[in-house]
């Protein structure tokens, strides 16, 4: 271990939600903007960052989000729980989107990242992103927590 970066310091908790439009259909949206911002406002410098959807049509990954893996991603779930096929829920549901809830429990609801010097610990094409699996266009929210500690006022850079 080359790396090793410790940070002590009064832990904080800071807490918000991104709000978005979704068109439904394994609509991909990138976070990573709106979720720098975030880590950026609440004052932290280092620790983690958990990413949640509250619902169970929509998931939270990373991906290079760039057009040809959005869709292949997309198509992806084509294959492995394709809409057309039968689902228990559409039985007893009539929203029939059996399908969304299959996708959604594959991938999973959130994601742990670190961040250091108040940025986020992406690779260099890796962005955060939500995955809207509905049949149908949806508003949709999303939680950001941050735990972690503020940069030291007392700490000076050396020269």
């Amino acid at each position: 271990m080359t790396d090793i970066s410790r940070v002590t310091g009064p832990m904080t908790m800071v807490t918000d939600r991104l709000h978005f439009d979704t068109k439904g259909n394994a609509d991909i949206v990138k976070l990573t903007p709106e979720i720098q911002v975030f880590i950026t406002r609440s004052g932290l410098s280092q620790g983690s960052l958990t990413v949640f959807m509250p619902g169970a049509t929509g998931a939270i990954t990373t991906l290079e989000f760039e057009p040809g893996v959005v869709q292949d991603f997309s198509r992806l779930f084509d294959q492995i729980a394709p809409i057309q096929q039968h689902y228990e829920h559409n039985v007893s549901h009539l929203d029939h989107n059996g399908h969304a809830h299959v996708r959604a429990g594959l991938l999973g609801p959130s994601l742990v990242l670190p961040f250091q010097d108040g940025k986020l610990c992406l690779g260099t094409w890796q962005d955060v992103c939500f995955v809207c699996f509905d049949n149908e266009p949806r508003h949709r929210t999303v939680i950001v927590q941050a735990v972690g500690v503020a940069p030291d006022p007392t700490d000076t850079p050396t020269a």
